[in-house]
């Protein structure tokens, strides 16, 4: 199982697009989204993220070279993994709920919370809405685009997002977690992770294979 050390920041009034900078003045390492978990999709695009925490937030930040891009989503709560788009699954109360953060490539999230894969809970427009995103693609919906793209995305994610906990701090904490690259609609569907899944058929809800963050 992987383990990964999550730096504290401070961030006064930071504003989202400004995340990769701080990120960058932090000194906060990026991490690969490598593994190929299932040989009926080979394809490994180039896929890295980094993760820092404040007093009341999750600073994430998702590096991307693919061969094509798609962001047809054009509203929260909608099929994003369809689209080019990068995932953080948690568990951070230590309950066995955990909460998916799936963000295409123009930043349209969807969040649910849940014991597994099904009956999962949707977050409310209101939650979504205090996740403030930034997409170097811009935010609008676009149909796909063949042909190598890099892209980038930062999210700033409030606590709050944990709808169904009171989560307070991370300070010390240490969360099961995985992170992943997809895109089930893509001229090239491919389903990466952080930690190894073994499973016979590609499946992300599947907490038993989550990685640990270790909250500064």
């Amino acid at each position: 199982m992987k383990e990964l050390n999550v730096k504290k920041v401070s961030m006064a009034s930071v504003p989202v697009e400004s995340v990769p900078a701080l990120l960058d003045e932090e000194k906060v390492a990026f991490q690969p989204i490598n593994t190929v978990n299932w040989e009926d999709f080979p394809y490994n695009p180039v896929v890295e993220f980094r993760i820092a925490h404040t007093e009341d937030t999750i600073l994430l930040h998702y590096k991307v070279k693919e061969a094509s891009v798609r962001a047809v989503a054009g509203r929260d709560n909608g099929s994003v993994w369809e689209d080019a788009c990068v995932e953080f699954f948690s568990i951070p109360a230590g309950d066995g709920i955990y909460y998916n953060v799936e963000c295409n490539c123009s930043g349209t999230l969807l969040i649910g919370a849940g014991t597994g894969r099904n009956n999962r809970q949707h977050a409310s427009q209101e939650v979504l809405d205090k996740v403030q995103r930034w997409s170097s693609l811009g935010r609008e919906a676009f149909p796909e685009r063949i042909g190598e793209c890099g892209w980038e995305v930062a999210l700033i994610i409030p606590f709050s997002v944990f709808f169904l906990h009171n989560i307070t701090s991370l300070d010390g904490k240490s969360i099961r977690a995985n992170f992943y690259k997809c895109g089930d609609k893509l001229q090239t569907p491919h389903f990466l992770s952080w930690n190894p899944i073994e499973l016979p058929a590609p499946n992300f809800h599947c907490p038993e294979f989550f990685g640990m963050l270790n909250m500064e």
